[in-house]
C-alpha cells in the first residue's frame, strides 16, 4: 500500500484534475470506485465510496505504512486524516476533531470504526496496561452503541438511530487516557412500531435469536421475534446482520467494559419488559378499561422488581392532584391505555440506552487529572451521526435528523468555504470570489426564534386546549408563506403530491423532503405520566431506580413544565456545533454509490447529486485557488 498509486488509478487528489468540472469530477470519482480506490482527497478532506463489500486496506501493514507519514506520501486513506488529526493534537497541542458526514447508508459508522482503530493501534508502544484498558474500553463500547442505537431501515442494514459524539482525551505523551460520549436523539418511536421492511433496535432480535435457553426462559421470552408484536415487523426481514453472533460479542464487550453481573442481567430484564408490555392487551366495557391475562404482567412486575398490582394501576389509572390537594385516581380510556403502555415503552428504552452511555462515561471519564502535574490534556473528537435521509414516511425524528444535518452543513460551508475566502480578502490578497450556496437560510427556517418550526411546534404544545397537527400546520403555513425553502398543499394548492391537512415540504440543501405532520406534536411534547416515574423509581432493582431519579417527586409537588423535545435536540445539537467549531476539524465526506447496496452499481445521477449538494466542486475551487500552507504569523516564528 505504501507506494504512491499508478495514473490508472485517476487522480488521487481532486485538486489535480486538469479542469474543475463536474464532468471530469465525475469521471475521476468513478475510475476510482470501478477500480476499487474508494477514498480521494480534495487537499485535506478525504471523499469516501461505501464499496458495500469488505476491502483488504485496514491490517496492521497498511497501519504501519501510515503511522507517522504525511498526507501526500501515501495513496488517501482514512487512516492519513487520522494520522493528520493525531499528529497536529500531539505536535501542536491542537485540539482536533474528525467530522464523518453523508446520508443514510454512505459508510459513516465504518468510517468512525476504522478511525477509531488506527488512533488504538499507533498510541501506547509501551503498552502501558492503564492505557490499554482505556483503549478497549474505547473500542468495545462502538459494538455495544451499535447494538442498542443501531437497527436495519430501508436505506443501510446497520443505520445509526442516534448521533454519537466522542471525545478521546490524550495526556502530554500522546497516549490516550480517558475519553467522553456524547448521544443526540434517540429515535425512540422505533421500538413501538417500525415502517415496512425495517426492524426494531438490534438488541431485540440479538436477544432473541442469541439468548441461551435459560437466559430466555429466566426472561419469560420465546426465541422468536415473530412472537411479540414489538419486533414481528422486523422478524422476517432479510438482512446482512448475524444476531446471535452479535449477541455473544456484546455481552463479552459489556464484561470488558467493566458492566457487572447484576447490571448486565438488568439491561436484559429492561429489554424483555418491554417486549412482554408489547404484548399486553387491553378490553374496555365501556365504563372501565382492563388487562387481559394477568400472567404478563406478574412476569413483567417480577422482571422490574415491582408490584404486580402497582403495574396495572399505572397502566389503567392516572394519579392526579387536585387543586385542593386532595389525590384521585382517574380510569384511562383504551386509547389512552394503548398509548400510556407504548409511551413507557419508549421510555424504558430511551432510559436504558441513556444509562449505557453514563456508565460507559463513568468508567472511561478521566479522573483526578492536573494540568501542573499531568502536563497538557488535549483531545480528538469522533463525530459519527445519522445521515440526511428521505423515506416514503417522513416524520419528526427525520425533520430532526435533517435539521441536524443541515447544522453540520452549514459547519462545513463556515469553515471550509467562507472562513478561508474571508482570511484572503482581509489579507489584500488578489481572490476571484467563489460562489457557494449557504444554507443558513434553512437552518432559519428550523430554529430561528419565534419564527421557525421549532418555536411554532413548541407554542401549539404549550397552548391550552385541543391543539391538533393539523391546527399546528394551519400556524406554520401562515407564518411561513412567504419562505422559499417551505411549502405546502394550501400553499401549492396544483401540488398533487402534497395531501391537504397532512404534508409540508422542506427544500432542504440534499433535496426536498414531505413531512408528514401526523405525531409531530405528541413526539414533541414527548408526554410519559408521572406514574410510570414513580413505578420505576420505586423498582427494588437499584439499577432501574438510577434510571428515573425523576420518580421520586411526590404527586403533589408541581413540577416546572420540561422543554419540548425538538428543543431539547436543538439546543444539544447547537452546543455540538460549539464544540466542534472550537477544534480543528478534519473531514470525512461519505458517498453512497447506489441504492442497491451493490459493489459493482455506479449510479451516476446519485452520486452527482451528493457531490452538488456536499458543496465537494466549491470544496475543490477554494482549495485550487487557495494556498496549500498556511499558518498564524505566531507559529511560523516559532518553527
Amino acid at each position: 500500500m505504501s507506494e504512491l498509486e499508478g495514473l490508472e488509478f485517476g487522480k488521487s487528489d481532486f485538486v489535480l484534475l486538469d479542469e474543475v468540472t463536474m464532468e471530469q469530477f465525475m469521471e475521476n470519482l468513478k475510475l476510482r470506485f470501478v477500480k476499487g480506490r474508494i477514498y480521494t482527497y480534495i487537499g485535506e478532506v478525504v471523499v469516501s465510496v461505501n464499496p458495500y463489500r469488505q476491502m483488504e486496506i485496514y491490517g496492521k501493514d497498511t497501519i504501519d505504512a501510515y503511522r507517522g507519514r504525511e498526507l501526500y506520501e501515501n495513496p488517501p486513506h482514512l487512516y492519513a486524516v487520522s494520522d493528520a488529526a493525531y499528529k497536529a493534537m500531539k505536535r501542536r497541542a491542537k485540539d482536533t476533531c474528525i467530522v464523518i458526514s453523508g446520508e443514510s447508508g454512505a459508510g459513516k459508522t465504518e468510517a468512525s470504526k476504522y478511525i477509531m482503530q488506527y488512533i488504538a493501534a499507533i498510541t501506547n508502544p509501551s503498552q502501558r496496561a492503564e492505557v490499554e484498558s482505556v483503549k478497549n474500553v474505547l473500542l468495545k463500547s462502538n459494538c455495544v452503541l451499535e447494538a442498542f442505537g443501531n437497527a436495519k431501515t430501508n436505506r443501510n442494514d446497520n443505520s445509526s438511530r442516534f448521533g454519537k459524539y466522542m471525545d478521546i482525551n490524550f495526556n502530554f505523551n500522546g497516549e490516550p487516557t480517558g475519553g467522553h460520549i456524547n448521544n443526540y436523539l434517540l429515535e425512540k418511536s422505533r421500538v413501538v412500531q417500525q415502517q415496512n421492511g425495517e426492524r426494531n433496535f438490534h438488541s431485540f432480535y440479538q436477544l432473541l435469536r442469541g439468548g441461551s435457553d435459560e437466559m430466555l426462559e429466566s426472561l419469560h421470552l420465546q426465541n422468536d421475534p415473530a412472537a411479540f408484536i414489538y419486533t414481528k415487523e422486523g422478524a422476517a426481514t432479510a438482512t446482512s446482520n448475524n444476531d446471535r453472533g452479535s449477541h455473544k460479542a456484546v455481552m463479552s464487550a459489556l464484561e470488558v467494559i467493566g458492566f457487572s453481573a447484576e447490571e448486565i442481567n438488568s439491561i436484559y430484564q429492561i429489554l424483555a419488559s418491554i417486549l412482554l408490555l408489547g404484548n399486553l392487551q387491553f378490553e374496555s366495557d365501556g365504563e372501565s378499561v382492563q388487562i387481559l391475562g394477568l400472567e404478563a404482567v406478574t412476569r413483567i412486575a417480577e422482571l422490574t422488581a415491582t408490584q404486580a398490582d402497582s403495574v396495572c394501576k399505572s397502566l389503567l389509572f392516572r394519579t392526579v392532584a387536585t387543586g385542593g390537594g386532595e389525590v384521585i385516581e382517574k380510569g384511562h380510556t383504551e386509547q389512552d391505555t394503548c398509548f400510556g403502555r407504548d409511551a413507557f415503552a419508549k421510555a424504558l428504552y430511551e432510559r436504558l440506552f441513556g444509562w449505557i452511555v453514563s456508565r460507559i462515561n463513568s468508567i472511561i471519564e478521566v479522573k483526578d487529572y492536573d494540568p501542573v502535574l499531568h502536563g497538557k490534556n488535549t483531545v480528538i473528537g469522533v463525530l459519527d451521526i445519522y445521515g440526511f435521509e428521505i423515506f416514503d414516511n417522513n416524520s419528526f425524528e427525520q425533520f430532526c435528523i435533517n435539521y441536524c444535518n443541515e447544522k453540520l452543513q452549514q459547519l462545513f460551508i463556515e469553515l471550509i468555504l467562507r472562513q478561508e475566502q474571508g482570511e484572503y480578502q482581509r489579507e489584500g490578497i488578489t481572490w476571484q470570489h467563489i460562489d457557494y450556496f449557504n444554507n443558513q437560510i434553512i437552518v432559519d427556517l428550523v430554529e430561528q426564534p419565534h419564527k421557525g418550526i421549532i418555536s411554532i411546534l413548541d407554542e401549539a404544545c404549550l397552548t391550552v386546549g385541543n391543539v391538533t397537527d393539523t391546527v399546528c400546520l394551519e400556524s406554520m403555513d401562515t407564518k411561513l408563506a412567504q419562505h422559499p425553502h417551505y411549502t405546502s398543499r394550501t400553499l401549492s394548492p396544483t401540488d398533487k403530491s402534497l395531501d391537504f391537512k397532512k404534508h409540508f415540504r422542506i427544500r432542504h440543501y440534499a433535496g426536498d423532503v414531505t413531512y408528514s405532520v401526523d405525531g409531530f406534536l405528541e413526539k414533541n411534547k414527548d408526554l410519559l405520566f408521572q406514574d410510570f416515574k414513580r413505578l420505576m423509581y420505586n423498582s427494588a432493582n437499584p439499577v432501574l431506580k438510577e434510571m428515573w431519579p425523576d420518580g421520586q417527586l411526590s404527586i403533589t409537588e408541581v413540577t416546572k413544565r420540561p422543554l419540548t423535545a425538538a428543543t431539547l435536540f436543538k439546543n444539544s445539537i447547537v452546543a455540538l456545533v460549539d464544540k466542534l467549531g472550537c477544534k480543528e476539524p478534519y473531514y470525512v465526506r461519505c458517498i453512497k454509490p447506489n441504492e442497491m447496496k451493490s459493489p459493482v452499481l455506479f449510479d451516476d445521477a446519485r452520486c452527482q447529486h451528493q457531490v452538488a449538494y456536499l458543496g465537494l466542486m466549491e470544496n475543490v475551487m477554494v482549495r485550487r485557488a487557495g494556498f496549500a500552507y498556511r499558518q498564524h504569523y505566531a507559529r511560523v516564528l516559532q518553527r
